[in-house]
This record gives C-alpha cells, structure tokens and sequence, in this order.
C-alpha cells in the first residue's frame, strides 16, 4: 500500500493576499466551507495582520466566525505577532502558523526586520501561547532568495533546531520564489527527517519555474508525507515579479493519486472548486488539471472511428 500524504490547502491566505480586487467575506466563507469537504488535513483560512497591511484579509475574524467547522479538518492561521495571536485565540484557530525568512534580505524586505529580530518576537509568541494551540513555523526562502541568491542548507536547519528548542509541534519548508530543484529538495528533506524526526515537516513550493510538481515528488521520495498547495495556483510572492503562485492543489493531489499515493482527497470534488475559482477572483488560474480533465476522464471518438474500426 502507498503512503497517506495529508495536504493543506492555502488558498484563502496565501492565494488571496496578492489579490488586488477585495473578494467578499462570504465568497471566502463558502469556498474554505467546500474545501473543508474535500479531505484537506488543514486549511489556511487567513492572516491576523494588519488590515492596513494586507487589506485582502481585514475580515479575518468575521470569516473566522463564519466558517463550519469539519471534525478532523484543522483551520490554522497566520499570526505574524502577539497582536495576532490575541486575535487568532478570540477566533478559536486551530493551529498558529507564525512566518520569517532564512534570508536575512528577503526578511528585511518582507517583514522590515532583520532575521535575529524576527526571531526574538516570533519566539515571544511562543512564550505566549504556552502550548495552548499547536504552532508551526514557516521558513521563508528556504531554496534560495531571489536577491542573495543561494541560502544554505546549514542556515536553514539552525533556524529550525532554534524554533523545535522552543516546542513548536511543525516546520513549513517553503520554497517562496520557485527556486528549488529536485535534487536540493532531496538532500533538504533526508536532512531534516533525520534530525527533527518528531516533527511535523511540511513542504511549500512555488511553480514559478514549472518545477513545482517535481519537487513534490522528490520531497514524497525522500520520505515527505505533508504539502502545502492552493487551489488553481493561486499565489506568489510579492518580491519575485511575474511569478506564478503556489503549486496548484488539485495538480499535485492529480499527480500523486495518478501513482497510487492516499492522499485522502476526492480529486473531481476538488476540480469541481477549482473550475469555479476564476469566478470568484475574476481571472484565469494557473491550474492544468481543471482545464484539462483527470487522466481517466475519456472522450468520445470521433464517429469515422467506428466506420474504419468496421472495414
């Protein structure tokens, strides 16, 4: 029997943020209540971050609020400070996703700060939730950083040792800009496997230059069992100009279910969302899958087929 991959979905978070038309609360509702029937192991509902910020999700605790919770299915959400913590526990999140880069430009441009200052109020967050909610920690960057260039594997695996010292239940290994080859992801997975073997490692990777599937699939091989994905390939980051977004969800569950792996997704289920998203943001997505059709969807031949199959 092939191994049970659990995928969390990040559309409403991740995918949404960069979005520049205001998508309404209940549009946001109505999609995570659909996706909370697909199988996800996790869904990424919103950012507590400023609303001047991130004006995409000043609604957080309203959709928060709104949602129908499905057993087995964990809302998780992003918490960039202690602000935000107070308003993830008031909306009752799940599990606590707090966010720093591993390179330290890529920090300064994303967050304003320096590594070591993220790492003290993220640290302070910690200290905070006291164990009350699960909290996992997503290491931006972490294949490699669009302005420095190659950030090493050693840099990465000290900031994860810092935040399992500090108890937090998981690690996010996000590939922020596309960066990553199978190869490297290969080596980064074996690595981290052996020395946070307790941990729950997820694996976040960008389609920016169409190795987002292969990595998937080296970081399944190495032994990887957890994905971020969102639906349609929505997403992307704000510091690699004309990237595309996230490794579509429905693409990789395609994939993977093509092979023989349980993800405990029901793929047409999640085509059928997918096929409804590019109303919702008002463009095309990047997903395959949704424009294509399943693998074992067939068609029709054409009628000469029979005639000649008859001669």
């Amino acid at each position: 029997m092939m191994t049970r991959l659990y995928f969390n979905d990040v559309v409403t978070r991740d995918g949404f943020q960069i979005e520049t038309n205001f998508i309404p609360t209940d549009d946001k509702v109505k999609l995570i209540d659909a996706l909370s029937h697909c199988g996800f192991a996790k869904i990424e509902v919103t950012s507590f971050t400023s609303p001047k910020a991130i004006p995409m999700l000043r609604d957080a605790e309203e959709v928060m609020g709104k949602i129908q919770r499905v057993p087995g299915v964990e809302y998780t959400v992003l918490v960039p400070n202690l602000r935000g913590a107070e308003r993830a526990f008031e909306s009752k999140a799940d599990e606590f996703n707090l966010v720093m880069s591993t390179s330290e430009t890529h920090n300064l441009a994303n967050l304003r700060m320096g590594r070591e200052k993220s790492f003290a109020g993220l640290s302070a967050v910690i200290q905070y939730v006291d164990a009350r909610v699960p909290i996992n920690v997503s290491l931006s960057t972490a294949f490699g950083c669009p302005m420095e260039g190659e950030v090493s594997q050693a840099v990465v695996e000290e900031f994860a040792q810092r935040f399992a010292d500090l108890g937090v239940r998981g690690l996010t290994i996000c590939d922020t800009t596309g960066m990553a080859n199978p190869e490297q992801v290969k080596q980064m997975c074996e690595a981290l496997l052996k020395r946070f073997p307790a941990l729950q490692l997820t694996l976040h990777f960008h389609n920016t230059r169409g190795m987002g599937l292969a990595n998937v699939l080296a970081a399944v091989q190495a032994g990887i069992v957890r994905f971020d994905g969102s639906l349609g390939g929505l997403g992307g980051c704000p510091y690699a100009p004309g990237a595309s977004g996230n490794i579509s969800s429905e693409d990789a569950i395609h994939m993977l279910d093509a092979m023989g792996y349980d993800t405990g997704i029901n793929i047409s289920k999640l085509i059928g969302l997918a096929r409804q998203l590019p109303t919702i943001v008002g463009h095309a997505v990047p997903g395959q899958v949704a424009k294509a059709g399943c693998t074992y969807d067939l068609h029709p031949a054409p009628p000469y087929v029979e005639e000649l199959r008859a001669r």
